[in-house]
């Protein structure tokens, strides 16, 4: 192995490959002298599994740095804005008196005056929920606004947001900016992978052009993990034991007609074995139902889809995928990395697929060992990994282990205590006399900060008693008028604003930042 890194090949396209290529590309300097030479190697007989269709809010600077334009992306994979995610039956089951839904806003609480949290607590702001008296994005989402006009620049707004688009077409879009970049693209299919007496990884065998050597290997071939699985052997933790679901079914509802509204959130809908995604893209709608095998067959988990999208859904094919949630506690292992599915995955809740292949290529970028000191990249590229996995992991059990649901044997498997992780459980303590803070969270770790956390906790009715604290909150009348000024925002954000429909037919045919505001 040489002193001197500079070629890297990529195994696998797809959203996690192309992205860590055209990411690498501009942040190694693939197009000029010394920089990185970045291959990727794609083949044609495997197909993209397509679960990725949501993402979280760090896609936007990742698509700027990588190069691709908003409109771009509007107009080439049929995107559309997301703004959160809006869970409907995960407290309650279906049928229970009053209301079951709550948005996980991607919007932080207002930050002028005093932290609000504690007085909603208090009940300063009636028996409002949080999500509604924290945040004008709730109020914008249930109106299907898009979180930014038209004359806004690329990837900014006055609302906190993401993307939900159509995976094939991102990853094309990506293999064509990726390109640009300066990554090569051979269209072929590794036969064999050869190790050297180290253990490392010494060539590829490749169908069409023979052997091929780099420096670093990275494995972007998804389940399969022909690398770092299959060659390396690097083993696989479940996470079976605290997030049940391993299967998912979903199928493309397209629009019944062109003015049909968008949602502007990831609509999560519980179901007796799991739950079922519901996702607005400009041409259709995907949906899908995650499910655990153990609580409910395919078929079960067919109809219930199918019941749940109704009429429209006859005769339209499905496609399924079977999966274990877990992740490898070595993604890095001599001179290969794994990215996306070959290192982890949890299941489609929240989106987090695609926020880990973000985290991995930024990794990557600043530990990227020049000068050939591999093993102290690995060491801290797995550490991060390890505890972003862990606690990514709480974040999601705690979505399941708060439902007051009692109506499968699923949601009662799901509360059991045995199910629930030490490290959650010491969150939730913690969180029985205050609120979660900057204390609970590590900003270098933890994919959802504080505001997420709180949107769920108590979107599932937790209750934190703060009776014995109540004499040292002394701001309540500034309180009182930040809910106020919250309300006034979201009034203006429902006025302004244009409907996610709207803004994307904007975007077929202008870019951001040079039109009118669109009201």
């Amino acid at each position: 192995m040489t002193n001197s890194v500079r070629k890297v090949v990529i195994v696998g396209g797809g959203t996690a490959g192309w992205l860590t290529a055209g990411y690498l590309a501009r942040l190694l300097a693939a197009d000029r002298p010394g920089g990185a030479a970045i291959t990727l190697v794609e083949s044609s007989e495997i197909g993209i599994l397509g679960v990725g269709e949501g993402t979280f809010p760090t896609i936007r600077k990742t698509l700027a740095r990588i190069g691709v334009r908003e409109a771009d992306l509007v107009r080439r994979c049929g995107a559309s804005f997301k703004q959160g995610a809006s869970f409907i039956n995960w407290r309650y089951a279906p049928g229970a008196p009053g209301g079951d839904h709550f948005l996980h806003a991607f919007q932080e609480a207002a930050r002028e005056g005093p932290e609000l949290l504690p007085y909603w607590l208090l009940g300063v702001a009636g028996d409002r929920p949080w999500d509604m008296v924290s945040t004008p994005q709730r109020r914008a989402v249930d109106a299907c606004r898009a979180p930014k006009l038209t004359s806004h620049p690329d990837y900014v707004g006055p609302l906190n947001y993401a993307f939900h688009f159509d995976a094939g077409a991102f990853a094309e879009l990506l293999r064509e900016q990726g390109i640009a970049n300066g990554v090569s693209h051979l269209a072929d299919t590794v036969e064999e992978v050869h190790l050297a007496g180290d253990g490392s990884i010494a060539a590829l065998s490749l169908r069409q052009n023979g052997r091929f050597t780099a420096d670093l290997y990275i494995d972007c071939s998804g389940f399969r993990a022909e690398l770092i699985g299959k060659a390396l052997r690097q083993p696989w933790t479940s996470c079976r034991s605290t997030l049940f679901c391993d299967a998912a079914i979903a199928l493309q509802l397209p629009n019944q007609h062109p003015d049909e509204a968008i949602a502007s959130s990831t609509l999560a809908t519980g179901q007796a074995s799991g739950w079922i995604w519901d996702i607005g893209l400009a041409s259709r709608r995907g949906i899908g139902h995650v499910y655990s095998s153990a609580h409910c067959d395919a078929e079960q988990a067919e109809r219930a889809l199918r019941a749940y999208a109704g009429p429209a859904a006859k005769g339209l094919e499905t496609r399924s995928f079977r999966f274990d949630a877990g992740y490898r506690e070595t993604s890095w292992y001599k001179n290969c990395v794994a990215v996306g599915l070959s290192s982890g995955f949890f299941e489609p809740l929240e989106a987090t697929g695609i926020v880990f292949s973000e985290v991995a290529a930024s990794l990557i970028a600043n530990l990227f060992p020049w000068a050939g000191d591999f093993e102290t990249s690995a060491r801290q590229f797995n550490a991060n990994m390890r505890r972003r996995y862990a606690r990514t992991l709480d974040f999601l059990k705690m979505h399941y282990c708060l439902s007051e649901r009692r109506d499968s044997d699923f949601w009662n498997d799901n509360v059991d205590p045995r199910s629930i992780p030490d490290s959650l459980s010491e969150l939730l303590d913690r969180w029985r006399h205050r609120p979660p803070n900057e204390l609970d969270i590590d900003a270098n770790v933890d994919i959802f900060p504080e505001a997420s956390w709180q949107y769920v906790l108590y979107g599932m009715g937790w209750k934190t008693d703060l009776s014995a604290r109540a004499s040292a909150c002394r701001f309540a009348d500034e309180a009182q008028e930040s809910f106020a000024e919250v309300q006034r925002h979201g009034d203006y954000a429902v006025r302004q604003l244009p409907s996610n429909r709207e803004i994307i037919r904007f975007a077929q045919g202008a870019s951001f930042g040079e039109g009118a505001h669109a009201a």
